[in-house]
C-alpha cells in the first residue's frame, strides 16, 4: 500500500514540469521536449505497472491509465502539428488535478479482472481508452476556442489567451480530433458488443456505461454533421464539444466512482452497521 501510494506520488511529480512550463509560454525547445518525455515516461511506467498481472476495474488505475494515454496522444500531437503543443497549460493543469485524485483514491477497491483476455475485450478496452484520450484533448481545444472569442469579443487579450492557439487552430483540432474521437468510438461500440455477446449471449449490456458511450457517440456525430453542412463553430460547437467529453467522462471514471468508491464505501459502512448494531450473546 505505501509503495505503490510512493510511486503514485512520484508520477504525480513527473507531470509537474510540464503543468508548470506550460504556463511560461515556452516554444518547443529542448527544456520543454525534456518536461513532454518525463511526463510521457513517468505516467505511461505507473499505469502499464498497474495493470502488467490484470486489468483493474477501479477509479485509481482507470485515471491514471487515462492521463498516459492523454499524455503520449498529446506528446504525438505536438510533434506532428504547428500549434497544438500551445494547449499544454490547460491539458496538463487538468491531468495534475486528476493524478492528484487518482493518488487520493489509490485505497479505494480496485477490482481485478482476471485473464485470458478474448481478442476482442483487449481491442474493446484499448479503443475505449483511446477514444477518452482524443476527446480529453478535443475538449481541452474547444475550452481554448471559446476563451479566445471570449478574448476578442472583449477586445482584451489574457495572460491566458496568449499562450493558447489561435482560434482557427484550435477548431481544426477540436474538429480533427472529435473526426477521429468518432471513428474509435463506432469501433468500441461494434467491440463492446462483440465481448458483451461472447460473454453473456446479449448484444447489448443496457447499463450506464453503454448509455452513456452511446449518446456521446451520437452527440459528437451531430456536431460533426453541424460543423460540415451548417458550419457550426465556436463557442456553441466548444460547448457541445465539451458536453460529449461530459457523457464520456461520466460513462468511463464517472462509473468506475460510483462502483469504486461510492457503493464500496456504502457496503462498508452497513457491514460496520450490521457488526455494532447486530445481536450479541447473553
Amino acid at each position: 500500500m505505501h509503495s505503490s501510494i510512493a510511486f503514485s506520488l512520484a508520477a504525480v511529480v513527473a507531470l509537474l514540469p510540464a503543468a508548470v512550463i506550460g504556463w511560461f509560454g515556452r516554444g518547443r525547445d529542448g527544456i520543454w521536449w525534456a518536461a513532454m518525455a518525463l511526463a510521457v515516461a513517468g505516467t505511461g511506467a505507473w499505469a502499464l505497472a498497474q495493470i502488467e498481472d490484470a486489468w483493474h476495474a477501479g477509479l485509481s488505475v482507470a485515471l491514471w491509465v487515462t492521463i498516459a494515454a492523454s499524455t503520449a496522444l498529446f506528446a504525438t500531437l505536438a510533434a506532428a502539428s504547428r500549434e497544438a503543443w500551445r494547449l499544454m497549460p490547460l491539458l496538463f493543469s487538468y491531468l495534475a488535478v486528476l493524478a492528484a485524485l487518482a493518488t487520493v483514491w489509490q485505497g479505494a477497491p480496485e477490482p481485478r479482472v482476471p485473464g485470458p483476455y478474448s481478442s476482442w475485450v483487449i481491442v474493446h478496452i484499448v479503443v475505449s481508452v483511446a477514444t477518452y484520450a482524443l476527446v480529453t484533448i478535443a475538449g481541452v481545444a474547444g475550452l481554448a476556442v471559446a476563451l479566445q472569442e471570449h478574448a476578442l469579443k472583449a477586445k482584451r487579450p489574457t495572460a491566458i489567451s496568449r499562450l493558447l492557439p489561435s482560434v482557427a487552430e484550435s477548431e481544426s483540432l477540436e474538429v480533427g480530433l472529435l473526426s477521429a474521437a468518432e471513428a474509435v468510438l463506432g469501433l468500441g461500440v461494434l467491440t463492446g458488443i462483440a465481448a458483451n455477446y461472447l460473454a453473456t449471449g446479449r448484444l447489448v449490456a443496457v447499463d450506464h456505461k453503454t448509455v452513456l458511450s452511446i449518446a456521446a457517440f451520437l452527440v459528437i456525430g451531430a456536431l460533426l454533421f453541424a460543423h460540415n453542412r451548417v458550419g457550426l463553430r465556436g463557442r456553441r460547437a466548444a460547448r457541445i464539444a465539451l458536453f460529449a467529453w461530459l457523457l464520456l467522462t461520466l460513462a468511463y471514471p464517472g462509473v468506475k466512482f460510483v462502483t469504486s468508491v461510492l457503493l464500496a464505501n456504502r457496503a462498508a459502512a452497513q457491514q460496520s452497521s450490521c457488526v455494532v448494531d447486530g445481536p450479541t450473546l447473553a
